[in-house]
């Protein structure tokens, strides 16, 4: 599930929440990238949040606190922040027809904070990794590294004008639904296995649990409910399974009419891991409130 819109969401409202220090939540983000930058996208956005403008300059990641806190506004009691993972066609959660929502769409994920949304102040976050072609003077400077390796992570801040109630899942439900999930991808897998057998390509299950333990990288706050701890850790399996397979399909099965049926095997269940990491991640989210 770990995304860098998810570990700022997580750490920040456990940070607004007094369950975290900031020093929590700069951890987490340094995960993704050496560094974090934040630049407002509008004149809203900046006088919503303290951001400089016109003079558009990146500010650093303290000043990324800074922002959230702005924009959260006084501790109210409920979780000022949330996390968006729209893809095309399912975009739940974003101001329709907002430049806001394009941009999170391109990029798989975002952060909203309406601490006080009557009062438009709701703002949205999108995040863009930067990478060493983008800075080559940075890279050169630096000690080596890997060239595929993000130098940085750079956050846009748009005003936003409404925010579209938070769909409330249980996680109950999307337990259900995942352990249906699971069968389906593990005979996706098997048919896979099967399909690459005595062929030079890695197995399959490797590739699957590599993926699961990078998942782990990345530390949750310990007022997270079990629950959406084993939500969270059965979606990422059955994602890694979809990300291997996705990869490996079209060389381990035999013709296209067995490539078809492996997409519209493994197709719903995207849409299944979506929805159970949000609502993990909203569990966790309310649960620095409680």
């Amino acid at each position: 599930m770990w995304c860098p819109s998810a570990s700022l969401s997580v750490w920040a409202n456990s940070w607004l929440a007094g369950a975290a220090a900031p020093d929590d939540v700069l951890d987490a983000l340094s995960v993704w990238a050496p560094s974090h930058s934040v630049t407002a996208y509008d004149a809203v956005a900046a006088g919503r949040t303290g951001l400089p403008w016109p003079d558009l300059h990146d500010a650093a990641a303290v000043s990324l606190l800074q922002t959230v806190r702005a924009a959260a506004g006084p501790p109210g009691g409920a979780p000022p922040i949330r996390v968006a993972l729209p893809v095309p066609g399912d975009v739940r959660g974003l101001p329709a027809g907002t430049q806001f929502q394009q941009d999170a769409i391109a990029v798989g994920e975002a952060v909203i904070v309406s601490g006080d949304a009557a009062d438009g102040t709701a703002v949205g976050l999108v995040p863009e990794f930067e990478y060493p072609e983008d800075h080559p003077d940075d890279f050169a400077e630096s000690d080596g590294g890997d060239e595929t390796a993000p130098t940085g992570l750079s956050w846009t801040v748009y005003s936003l004008p409404t925010v579209p109630p938070t769909e409330h899942v249980d996680l109950g439900d999307v337990e259900y639904g995942l352990r249906t999930a699971v069968r389906s991808a593990a005979q996706a897998l098997d048919a896979l296995q099967v399909g690459i057998a005595g062929t030079d390509l890695d197995d399959p299950r490797l590739l699957v649990e590599q993926i699961v333990e990078s998942h782990r990288l990345h530390r949750i706050p310990a007022h997270a409910p079990g629950r959406a701890l084993r939500v969270l850790e059965t979606a990422s399996h059955v994602d890694a399974i979809i990300t291997v397979s996705s990869g490996l399909s079209p060389i381990g099965l035999q013709s296209s009419s067995e490539v078809r049926i492996a997409d519209d095997a493994l197709r719903p269940l995207a849409h299944v891991v979506r929805t159970a990491r949000l609502a993990a991640v909203n569990a966790i989210i309310a649960s620095a409130w409680r």
